[in-house]
């Protein structure tokens, strides 16, 4: 079967996307969709010469300046201008993996031809996805509403033989690579700068980032959150189909489903248990990790549209013979999911930290923070201290960018989404949970080995004996640091199928 994707119009899912990306497969546009960047260009080019009426971007300026009339042969010139003067991005550089989200994405929705490109261009597109050619572009400089101005210019400038990739590992200058590829830079025509300025890509290449990993962490969430359970003693009653039939949210029927199979013949659930309730960082899994996975699908679904869209501006319709300068480059649907997303998942976080608690705390005839000899040894007393501040660091990331907005463009852009910064932020918040997520599974396997000679059950019993390969049992105080973070690679690096994920 051909390592290779075909861009086209037929609809893009995010497992989709996953496939793409894990299997590394080079893309190429489809013969339809060539011929819809054609016929549109085409459509653009005779539209400009047999008209002398201003169209917005194409022979104007932007933003406030929409109304200076630019001359015919200034038109490249201005695209140009445009794609340097808004390459204003700052601070920390975006993650290479997303960058070829943001690639890819730009490139898929140029595809639909309603944007006006050169095929040329787009073709360039792919040949920096396809040769791992990936500019250097940064976090901060979008306000998430004209598109993502900043970010995106800076995707475009090696275009243009400007700015930075990054090559075989290393930053170099973008007019250094295109010689080494014996490329010529991209001679832009009338609107393309504004078509590859224009676009939510920034905020959707982080949103699908973040989502493939956020499902990834509900399952463990999930799967640790049953293995803290059988370390704390804790009853298997609360998961029973009975009582979530009686409040069917998805995610909640999901979740207690999920668990029910996780704890599979464990000898630990099964005997007699002496308290009558578990804490409700226990009993409650379904309820709330449930409603965090219903969360996912609300914003899966939006992230899913907006891939699958044309979010550039003006719009061009070459059957209806009509240019709209509107409105779909606005980022608000996307900040509210992520603020959505980043609530949800720091609630996975907030849970889990309380898992913790409980396993150190020396109830259910456990020792003191998981250690033998308590008192010279501290044990795992400091590892939830480090939980708890994560997890209260995203109380404070969870507040959402969505509210808030900034007038820009001298009144023209008077309301912004602030996608961007809520793509961001959410970003911390995900990388956050699985910092948590670990520490907690850290702290289970260690409870768990204190339920011997009884067994757990076969699943988590495989997913453990994996665990303490990279992540022994602790009999004396170490340096905590290493396993941590090998608790972390290890969530890291373990793969879970599709079916399990959505």
């Amino acid at each position: 079967m051909e390592n290779r994707h075909f861009i086209s119009s037929k609809f893009l899912s995010i497992s989709k996307v996953k496939e793409i990306i894990e299997t590394n497969k080079e893309i190429k546009l489809s013969e339809e969709s060539i011929s819809k960047i054609l016929d549109c260009r085409t459509y653009l080019d005779a539209k400009i010469k047999n008209s002398k009426k201003p169209i917005y971007g194409i022979n104007t300026g932007f933003g406030s300046l929409y109304n200076v009339k630019i001359r015919d042969n200034d038109l490249q010139k201005l695209q140009e201008n445009l794609v340097k003067s808004h390459a204003c991005g700052t601070g920390e550089k975006v993650p290479k993996e997303i960058v070829k989200l943001m690639l890819f994405l730009k490139i898929q929705s140029l595809s639909y031809g309603h944007s006006g490109v050169q095929l040329a261009t787009v073709n360039r597109l792919i040949d920096f996805y396809n040769n791992n050619i990936l500019p250097v572009v940064f976090t901060q400089g979008s306000l998430g509403a004209s598109g993502d101005l900043a970010p995106l210019a800076h995707l475009a400038l090696p275009l243009i033989g400007e700015g930075d990739v990054y090559f075989n590992d290393k930053i170099v200058a973008a007019n250094k690579m295109l010689r080494l590829f014996n490329w010529k830079k991209i001679e832009l025509k009338s609107k393309e700068g504004l078509a590859l300025l224009n676009g939510t890509q920034f905020m959707s290449a982080y949103g699908i980032s973040q989502l493939l990993k956020s499902f990834k962490l509900s399952y463990f969430a999930d799967l640790i959150g049953c293995i803290s359970l059988e370390g704390f003693n804790g009853s298997v009653a609360p998961f029973n189909a009975l009582t979530h039939f009686i409040r069917p949210h998805n995610g909640q029927l999901k979740t207690a489903k999920r668990i029910r199979r996780f704890l599979e013949e464990s000898e630990i659930t099964k005997q007699d248990k002496e308290h009558i309730q578990d804490p409700y960082s226990f009993r409650c899994m379904p309820q709330v990790h449930g409603a965090t996975k219903d969360t996912l699908d609300f914003v899966r679904k939006t992230f899913e549209t907006e891939i699958n869209s044309v979010t550039d501006n003006p719009n061009i319709f070459r059957k209806e013979d009509i240019i709209i300068s509107g409105g779909n480059f606005h980022g608000q649907p996307l900040a509210l999911a992520f603020d959505y997303l980043a609530i949800a998942m720091a609630e996975l976080g907030s849970i889990s930290e309380r898992r913790t608690f409980q396993l150190i705390s020396g109830n259910r005839y456990l020792p003191p923070f998981l250690i033998k000899n308590s008192g010279l040894n501290s044990g795992f007393m400091i590892s939830q201290y480090t939980a708890a501040s994560i997890a209260s660091q995203n109380k404070q990331l969870a507040t959402p960018a969505s509210v808030d907005s900034i007038v820009s463009s001298n009144g023209q852009e008077d309301h912004v989404s602030m996608g961007a910064n809520a793509a961001t932020k959410a970003k911390r918040v995900v990388d956050n949970v699985a910092r948590i997520l670990a520490i907690e599974l850290f702290n289970a396997s260690q409870a768990l080995h204190f339920r011997e000679p009884l067994k757990t059950s076969p699943f988590i019993h495989r997913f453990i004996t994996s665990f303490r390969q990279d992540v022994p049992i602790v009999e004396k105080d170490i340096v905590m640091q290493y396993a941590i973070h090998n608790a972390i690679s290890f969530l890291q690096n373990t793969h879970i199928d599709n079916e399990e994920l959505f």
